[in-house]
């Protein structure tokens, strides 16, 4: 089984990319997935955790993902806030939405490290809700391309499955940007 952990922000869209990648996953052909919000006390701007679970078996857990294999990250100033490191195993990956290299973080060696500018990427494709950029589903396609579980394909039919026509187009060009433009450390 695979653990992914988001970390973001209130009105980041993490509980909807946890939802997407889900979807894709199973379009993939896993058999076992789950999605799994946090819910307290978040508002805007607060930071808050999603998690997906990736099986090729059905999965009987459905709490929330205490360590992960990978963990996404929609803010690079929640390092600063969270303990991102200490909810990731050993051996696992770090994608980080940031304008820096991977090389700019100091997350030690015992982690895979993945580095895209989806807010860039975002403002590029005009995806923009609120006067922010959206970055939640960029971030998707830093997972494609780092991680190598869900293809473009299916994540452009999970966003088909959630967005509405017109955000499918926008968002989707967003994935595939982001996919393109990470920079995964050490290739």
């Amino acid at each position: 089984m695979h653990e992914v952990i988001w970390h973001g922000r209130g009105g980041q869209g993490v509980v909807v990319a946890a939802q997407i990648l889900a979807e894709a996953a199973y379009l993939e052909g896993f058999k076992g997935v789950t999605s799994a919000p946090t819910f307290g006390p978040e508002r805007r701007g607060a930071p808050l955790t999603a998690s997906t679970r990736i099986a090729d078996d059905p999965i009987r857990t459905f709490s929330q993902t205490e360590l992960a294999d990978i963990a996404v990250v929609l803010d690079d100033s929640l390092f600063g806030v969270v303990d991102i490191l200490g909810r990731v195993r050993k051996g696992g990956l770090v994608i980080i939405n940031t304008a820096q290299p991977p090389e700019n973080f100091k997350v030690g060696d015992e982690f895979g490290l993945a580095t895209v500018d989806a807010a860039g990427v975002a403002l590029k494709q005009h995806l923009i809700k609120e006067g922010a950029p959206v970055v939640n589903t960029p971030m998707l396609g830093a997972f494609a391309c780092a991680a190598g579980m869900v293809s473009l394909e299916n994540l452009e039919k999970a966003l088909r499955g959630k967005l509405s026509r017109e955000a499918v187009v926008k968002n989707y060009a967003a994935v595939k940007a982001a996919h393109d433009e990470t920079l995964i450390r050490g290739k």
